[in-house]
């Protein structure tokens, strides 16, 4: 009789984040993309900000548990629907994205809420006016073949969350300069 192989639940942050990136990659999402949705939305309030520390964040909240779920499981749906795996009327809400279908967003909102409710008004930013990489996720989901229903507002979610987390970060390295502070690490936060 052989051993049933135990199944691995519980990942690293690291291997959490090198199962997302690998994730986003293969769906054309790189992470650079991300960073840059969220440097132009926090440029226009935070001096000294640089793309390098939005992609610092976008990778410190792509190895989050729950983002790794979140993320796991948004694109695992819309690969279910580009398969039409689902039945009845629920594959062709999730798959022609209806707009009166707000799942997706709650998921979005989940996310973005790691970071209160500017992270979420940074997301509601985000997911109606379309920047960058979501803007080319939502158009590439109309085509025939393809979803992004719910990878296109996960995208925008952990820009958002990195915007707000940017301008956390700078406001905790004015804090520390303004009171003589030894500079801390970008992971603390």
């Amino acid at each position: 009789m052989s051993e049933k192989k135990a199944k691995k639940l519980i990942y690293t942050r690291q291997e959490m984040f090198e199962l997302n990136k690998k994730l986003l990659l293969k769906r054309g999402v790189t992470l650079e993309a991300i960073a840059e949705i969220s440097f132009k939305q926090q440029a226009k309030y935070t001096d000294n900000i640089t793309r390098d520390i939005c992609l610092e964040s976008v990778e410190k909240i792509l190895s989050l548990r729950d983002v790794f779920h979140h993320v796991q499981l948004a694109a695992e749906i819309d690969r279910l629907a580009e398969e039409g795996m689902f039945q009845g009327p629920i594959q062709d809400i999730i798959y022609e994205d209806l707009g009166l279908f707000g799942i997706d967003e709650t998921m979005g909102l989940d996310v973005s809420g790691l970071y209160g409710t500017i992270g979420q008004t940074n997301f509601g930013d985000i997911d109606v006016n379309k920047h960058g990489i979501v803007k080319r996720l939502n158009d590439a989901g109309k085509e025939d073949g393809i979803c992004h229903t719910f990878l296109d507002d996960i995208v925008g979610a952990i820009a958002a969350a990195a915007s707000t987390r940017v301008a956390q970060v700078m406001s905790e390295e004015t804090a520390h300069e303004e009171s003589g502070l030894k500079r801390f690490s970008i992971f603390d936060l």
